[in-house]
């Protein structure tokens, strides 16, 4: 179905002004459809034609001011409306198809239970799948629904919900929302009630994990009272939604979606076992994320999406800020560095790299491929840099302003930046167009050469730019650190007190830039990361590490060797997290020519790091996830499944054994009658993903069908259970038994967009692609298939970040072959 473009969303705001929604949705009948009943009140400002978006399974009746219109004028989900004029009322029922795939009305099945549990999402285009609207954010209108389902079932959504007689809920009229923003939770889930400083709260789950969100109420509570009080304080504006319900859902693709009232959650983050620090810390910066989200972006909406850095990167500056000021999670600043920072630099180094603003959205689905590491990653770290140059109160004042000009509406860039403007920023051009409307990201290097150190600033030919960083730079004296601030303005920019000296440029990671590391600091950092005491230094030290590798600027057998020297003295849970994943994607799965010794080399330095840890440390539990990842050693990880031998103060629960599982299924050493008693076990639907991985990453023909069976759609499964497939069916050891699948990939690829759509179609085109192919004939059987013009959008770009990436890994074996 064609995507709604910029162009006709203009007509269409320019034509209509939306005045209301009353939607009944029966979810009471079967597992396949519901019926959906919309009342729309609108007006045509002149006579004009236009159309509504709606994509049934079957277009029931419509009636316009109570005459029929033609069902059979429906075409590809938009039904016209021809020659209207004043005031309307068009009422359309339909039946509607629930979804598996995480968009529209989705419908899951707890394998715990059998309960079955639905949400509607929304976003981004999905709301015609549930309800017909004219579908675009400019286009706000008040909503009142209702629902009819069966009797042991709760409902929340957007308004306050009442059970008016067994089976029947009404929700309360809302403030005026946009289309994608419109949510209905209903099913047999658990509920824990609250109240703060007025707010109705409520949280939602599964019943099978119940005793879990009873466990971790306290704490999700607890950050939801601080992020409100702490965004009431910087905002000055009341939370405008009523009631705050925080549902965790089931087979969510995205981490959370802010909709008005009843933000919905992916529900691992109801932890069944023993969380890591950086989950938690994860989960806390998503809550105040959301939360930032009913403001900027419920309360103020973007009139299009090539604007959407509005929602999404101010809602991860003011998540992070929030949580590292008001919450017990001050390390949110160093999770950023070590993870987040790290997805939005590869990003913006990728073809499809754009501008943080403006991002030129076509239509809606284009708009959906620039939800990524630049909108959210590195527009947050902009807004930082912003509110570092003009102070919090210029910064909220011109915020505030904002969202009393916009309330309730919709506004773009140039009306919150007149709002800064008007507030103290001064004239804020130059540092717009440097970063928010050019795209790409400097590198910054120190150059011994010549008279004395300098740092050299190079912007990407293909996007120049003149930025400046505010920075600081660290240099080792012999015995400690020392900093000195410094803007970087010019291409060469002195560096006094570096001569002969290890030197870290941007240590607390205040700037946006790739930094590469001079010969004579990657020669002492053996010796100066173990004792590298502050964590955001280490970060802005393996970020440049990590960047260096990936671009041939650094060997991977340097990096292993730093990953081995600095894991046993790592002493966040983000940062033994982020060397693992480095060094077993990247170094083992792609850059070095040994993965077996890159293995080796991590094992010894995870095992070292959770034997010499505190046990109530979440360190050590970080550890032992890479020392089953990375271990070959098939008794030990059998003794350990056994619950023996296992380290001091490791226990082993549902995470880790399982783990422990997929690792035995890659190494061949377990089998699928082992895998299916343990799924016996624990019919949970962690278990269920874990043993879909498992299956797929047995190292035989037949593993890797049941794998391939998920990508083309040839055998059913949830969007999790997909993801999870991808993961185990490629591995670096099983080349034999994959190689006929990399040809299959960029044969098949193309047909996946026939069977799904959005979020579900780019997210299994990227878990399948054959990313550890490094091979340049890999890399040309790609570029044939981006050759094709009639290529699906979405796949286009996947595919070409993809083969992009993969370019690099082949670049880096060829420079290092030696």
């Amino acid at each position: 179905m064609p995507s709604l473009s910029l162009d006709e969303s203009r007509k269409r705001a320019d034509l209509l002004a939306v005045t209301s929604y009353d939607i009944t949705l029966n979810l009471a009948g079967d597992d396949r459809t519901f019926a959906s009943s919309t009342t729309i009140k609108f007006v045509a400002r002149e006579t004009g034609d236009t159309f509504v978006d709606v994509k049934p399974k079957q277009l029931v009746s419509a009636r316009l001011n109570g005459i029929p219109l033609d069902v059979d004028e429906l075409h590809d989900g938009r039904l016209s409306l021809s020659g209207i004029s004043g005031e309307h009322e068009l009422v359309i029922d339909a039946v509607m198809g629930y979804r598996t795939d995480g968009e529209g009305m989705h419908r899951a099945v707890d394998p715990a239970d059998g309960r079955s549990y639905t949400y509607a999402m929304s976003f981004l285009d999905a709301a015609p799948y549930i309800f017909a609207c004219f579908d675009q954010p400019d286009l706000k209108a008040r909503y009142s629904v209702q629902v009819v389902c069966p009797e042991d079932w709760v409902v929340v959504g957007n308004g306050r919900s009442e059970q008016v007689e067994p089976g029947h809920w009404v929700l309360a009229t809302t403030e005026p929302l946009s289309t994608y923003f419109v949510t209905v939770v209903a099913g047999p889930y658990h509920v824990i009630e609250a109240e703060h400083d007025g707010i109705r709260l409520g949280l939602e789950c599964r019943a099978s994990l119940a005793e879990h969100l009873e466990r971790e109420a306290d704490e999700i509570l607890t950050i939801t009272r601080q992020s409100f009080d702490e965004l009431h304080r910087l905002f000055q504006i009341r939370y405008p939604f009523g009631d705050y319900h925080q549902a965790f859902v089931p087979e969510f693709n995205a981490g959370a979606m802010e909709n008005a009232g009843c933000v919905t959650f992916r529900d691992p983050m109801v932890f069944a076992s023993r969380p890591t620090r950086y989950e938690r810390t994860g989960r806390a910066t998503t809550i105040a994320h959301e939360m930032a989200h009913q403001w900027f972006g419920d309360l103020v909406t973007p009139i299009w999406w090539d604007d959407l850095w509005l929602n999404e990167s101010f809602a991860e500056y003011m998540g992070n800020r929030v949580s590292h000021d008001a919450t017990e999670f001050d390390d949110a600043w160093v999770d950023v560095a070590f993870s987040r920072k790290r997805w939005g630099v590869e990003a913006d180094q990728r073809p499809s790299t754009h501008p943080v603003a403006g991002t030129g959205a076509a239509d809606a689905a284009a708009a959906l491929q620039d939800f990524d590491g630049i909108s959210y990653a590195k527009g947050a770290a902009v807004l930082k840099q912003l509110n570092t140059r003009v102070g919090d109160d210029v910064f909220f004042a011109g915020v505030r302003d904002h969202f009393t000009r916009h309330r309730f509406g919709n506004a773009s860039m140039h009306d919150l930046f007149a709002s800064w403007e008007s507030a103290g920023a001064g004239n804020l051009d130059e540092w717009i167009n440097g970063w928010l409307r050019t795209a790409g990201l400097d590198l910054l290097q120190l150059d011994r050469t010549g008279p004395g150190p300098r740092i050299s600033r190079t912007a990407p030919t293909t996007f120049p730019a003149d930025r400046q960083h505010a920075m600081s730079v660290a240099y080792h004296n012999g015995i400690d650190w020392t900093r000195n601030a410094l803007v970087v303005e010019t291409a060469a920019t002195p560096v006094p007190d570096t001569a002969d000296r290890p030197v870290i440029l941007d240590p607390g990671e205040d700037t946006w830039a790739r930094f590469a590391l001079d010969d004579l600091t990657v020669a002492a950092l053996p010796n100066l990361l173990p004792t590298m005491v502050d964590p955001l230094m280490r970060a802005a030290t393996w970020n440049a590490v990590r960047d260096a590798t990936a671009n041939a600027l650094l060997g991977p057998s340097v990096a292993l060797d730093l990953v081995g020297v600095a894991l046993p003295h790592e002493s966040e849970d983000q940062g033994v997290n982020a060397l693992g994943k480095f060094a077993l994607d990247q170094l083992a799965g792609k850059l070095h020519p040994d993965p077996v010794e890159v293995l080796r080399v991590l094992h010894l330095a995870a095992m070292r790091r959770v034997t010499t840890v505190a046990p109530e440390l979440y360190v050590q539990l970080t550890a032992m996830r890479v020392a089953i990842a990375s271990c070959s050693d098939n008794g030990l990880l059998n003794e350990w499944l056994a619950g023996n031998g296992l380290p001091a103060g490791v226990q082993l629960d549902l995470d880790l054994r399982w783990r422990i599982l997929i690792r035995l299924a890659g190494l061949g050493a377990t089998d699928r009658s082992n895998l299916g008693k343990h799924l016996d076990q624990e019919t949970t639907t962690q278990a269920l993903v874990s043993y879909t991985r498992a299956l797929s990453s047995l190292p035989d023909e037949e593993a890797k069908a049941y794998a391939w069976a998920r990508f083309t759609g040839a055998a059913a499964a949830s969007n999790y259970e997909i993801e999870a497939a991808g993961l185990g069916m490629w591995d670096v050891r099983q080349s034999e038994v994959t190689a006929p699948y990399v040809s299959r990939y960029f044969a098949e690829v193309a047909g996946t967009a026939a069977i799904r759509a959005g979020w579900a179609l780019s997210d299994t085109a990227r878990m399948f692609f054959p990313r550890l192919a490094v091979q340049a004939k890999t890399v040309e059987a790609a570029q044939q298939v981006l050759a094709d013009r009639s290529l699906d959008a979405s796949l286009r770009r996947v595919l070409a970040d993809q083969t992009d990436d993969l370019s690099k890994a082949v670049r880096v074996r060829q420079t290092f072959a030696q």
